[in-house]
């Protein structure tokens, strides 16, 4: 027995001292990646649970966010291209040569667990998976102030006439219907336009972003720029909408000063103040209406994905680490208690809000992969915002405002050397 065990701990030994230099001289794997989202908790979680488990490094390269896509596009003109790479899917990653640069995804074996929200998100217009989207997700849509609703013996809408109806109620009333944070927010622009390019197969998109075709052909983006500046005259946005910005949309909401928002449900978790006296509770969500859509839309999340770079020399050990990240056990623990809607099917550790879970049937029939910001060539959040200030402020009609945006658009495009501009 004595011989045995030691000669147990003998085998054992020389198993340790043989495998010490594999760890030692382990992988790493080299991320580029927003110097911001790489320090999310999440983030931080998987690459810590992963070098643990593996004994291979990642070497983090944070850029920061208001220089992220030009210096990384500069280093991978270069050359410089990493093991990973994290970026949306919208219209920047033209900069990365993304056929020529990253492995498609979608022979991966975890491809069957991503919810079909985080599917579609993550495809090119070939249907070929760019990246694992790791990320948390929202559905944004109208958050609406329920209690006030119910004690004026009002319902949420659930057609564009039944909306502006709504809004037109809420003014005699003597609320601001909507929150519109024109002074520094500009993300609503898109969900208006979500539901006018993500449907009829892409075609509609596809001659847009090959400049066949201009926002000016598509009446429902003509119809987007009158109802904003119906709303608007209406009273519908109040009276300091266009100096209203990010900071003021959590007091006007809270204090129930405005009874309505365009927003995501992530948002009540991460930035409402509650001091002011309506808490997340008192709140439920509806289609957005904004003119484009008569049944009205939500927007599914936009997701950050980890990608791959295919002519590196760690590819394998690449796509690894992607299987680690997409295993449940790996993903619960990094997503435990952060407020996201499900990327993954078997992601059960995250808090889903009440105002999602409440309203699935409405938003399983009527969510639409985010198409604007992703999808358009050109599209950035501000410009549409700019074009939109100008429409508001009375300088341009709009028609302007239309032209405007088609403008800065196009502008954008060819600054991008998009083919076709």
């Amino acid at each position: 027995m004595k011989k045995n065990g030691i000669r147990l701990l003998l085998a054992l030994a020389l198993v340790l001292a043989c495998a010490a230099p594999a760890l030692a001289e382990g992988v790493t794997l080299t991320l580029m990646a927003n110097a911001n989202d790489a320090a999310k908790s999440y983030m931080t979680s998987i690459i810590e649970q992963y070098e643990v488990a593996s004994g291979n490094e990642i070497e983090l390269i944070p850029i920061e966010q208001d220089s992220f896509d030009s210096i990384a596009a500069d280093r991978f003109a270069s050359g410089d291209v990493p093991d990973i790479f994290q970026h949306f899917n919208n219209s920047s990653l033209n900069n990365y040569a993304v056929s020529e640069n990253f492995r498609y995804l979608n022979d991966q074996p975890w491809v069957s667990d991503l919810t079909k929200g985080a599917l579609d998100y993550s495809v090119d217009g070939e249907g070929n998976l760019l990246g694992l989207p790791f990320w948390e997700s929202s559905v944004s849509g109208c958050y609406y102030n329920r209690t006030i609703l119910e004690e004026l013996g009002l319902a949420p809408a659930t057609s564009q006439e039944e909306f502006n109806a709504l809004c037109d109620t809420l003014v005699e009333e003597g609320y601001i219907p909507l929150c519109w944070p024109a002074g520094d927010c500009d993300w609503m622009y898109q969900f208006a336009l979500d539901p006018v390019f993500s449907g009829d197969g892409g075609e509609k998109l596809a001659k847009l972003n090959r400049n066949e075709i201009a926002y000016a052909d598509v009446p429902e983006v003509r119809a987007m720029a009158e109802w904003l500046r119906m709303a608007a005259s209406r009273g519908w946005f109040g009276d300091t909408f266009l100096t209203d910005g990010w900071s003021d949309i959590s007091r006007m909401l809270g204090a129930g000063k405005a009874v309505m928002t365009m927003i995501w449900d992530t948002w009540f978790y991460t930035d409402f103040d509650e001091s002011y006296g309506y808490t997340r509770d008192d709140f439920s969500v509806m289609p957005v209406f904004m003119g484009t859509c008569d049944a009205g839309t939500f927007e599914g999340g936009n997701l950050n994905m980890l990608m791959i770079n295919k002519n590196g020399a760690n590819v394998d050990a690449a796509l690894e680490f992607l299987s680690f990240c997409a295993t449940p056990e790996n993903y619960n623990a990094a997503f435990a208690d952060i407020a996201t809607v499900s990327v993954f099917r078997g992601e059960s550790a995250n808090i889903q809000s009440a105002m999602v879970t409440e309203n699935l049937d409405a938003i399983n029939a009527l969510q639409r992969t985010s198409t604007a910001e992703p999808k358009i060539v050109g599209y950035v959040q501000s410009d549409a915002g700019r074009a939109v200030r100008e429409l508001l402020m009375g300088n341009v009609d709009p028609a302007g405002c239309v032209e405007l945006m088609d403008e800065y658009r196009i502008a954008f495009a060819r600054a991008l050397g998009v083919e076709g501009f």
